[in-house]
């Protein structure tokens, strides 16, 4: 595991570690906004096609990273809900 990929695990192990059963349960509920996926789709298709221009591509690259974060914490917070701790 290379530095910076600890760092994120370590990042996302204390967020984690504040979700309560409400908070995981609205964080799997969570939905992409439709404006935001929009633009998603927009500058996913100026990637594929290599027409993006420098700030498009930081906002594309800033848009995935933030939207693999969410993925992580839903899936920690899937694993939350279905532990047996999570009836006490």
């Amino acid at each position: 595991m290379n530095t910076s990929t600890a760092t994120i695990d370590r990042l996302v192990d204390s967020v984690g570690g504040t979700l309560t059963p409400d908070s995981a349960q609205r964080l799997v509920n969570l939905r992409p906004d439709p404006l935001v996926e929009e633009r998603l789709e927009e500058l996913a298709e100026k990637s594929t096609a290599g027409t993006l221009n420098d700030a498009e591509r930081s906002e594309y690259e800033s848009l995935v990273i933030l939207g693999d974060l969410i993925a992580i914490l839903q899936k920690r917070s899937r694993a939350l809900l279905a532990s047996p701790r999570n009836g006490e």
